[in-house]
């Protein structure tokens, strides 16, 4: 992707369709004062350009009985580009896991996950330390998510 400068209609399409991806081109066109045409254009562009990576729905975790969150942190001896294939492989291959960081500080990684309740979070626990030689892993159980899946600023 080239980095470059978003004008404020290229800003106002993504407020907009963070807040709704699945607004007709009319209607996007109509919120952001563009003709179809122009807006399509924009829009593709941005797709090209990579601004816009993809378009996704958000889902209720708990409607889905997915009522625990827990932040795994995770410090390792290794580094070696080897290891870390494996280890990004093996945490991917986890579907209770959301998202996943490489991060710097204390641990070396933090992986989101989310489960039923505390059973299936050890049962992700146990596929998560089988796979890979690990030093320490703490969890962080959430209480709230006050904020979550923000949008991004545009």
């Amino acid at each position: 992707m080239t980095t470059r400068t978003l004008d404020s209609i290229d800003k106002s399409i993504l407020r907009c369709l963070q807040r709704d991806a699945s607004l007709s081109q009319r209607d996007l066109a109509e919120k952001v004062g563009l003709s179809q045409n122009s807006c399509w254009r924009r829009l593709t562009r941005l797709r090209e350009e990579g601004v816009i990576k993809g378009q996704t729905i958000r889902v209720d975790m708990q409607a889905l009985g997915l009522d625990l969150t827990v932040f795994a942190m995770v410090r390792t001896r290794q580094h070696s580009a080897d290891w870390l294939e494996r280890f990004r492989k093996s945490v991917l291959a986890i579907d209770n896991v959301v998202d996943f960081f490489r991060i710097a500080g204390d641990y070396d990684y933090m992986i989101k996950i989310v489960a039923r309740d505390m059973n299936d979070f050890d049962r992700v626990y146990q596929q998560l330390i089988s796979k890979t030689e690990l030093e320490t892993v703490t969890s962080y159980i959430a209480m709230e998510a006050i904020a979550d899946g923000r949008d991004v600023p545009a």
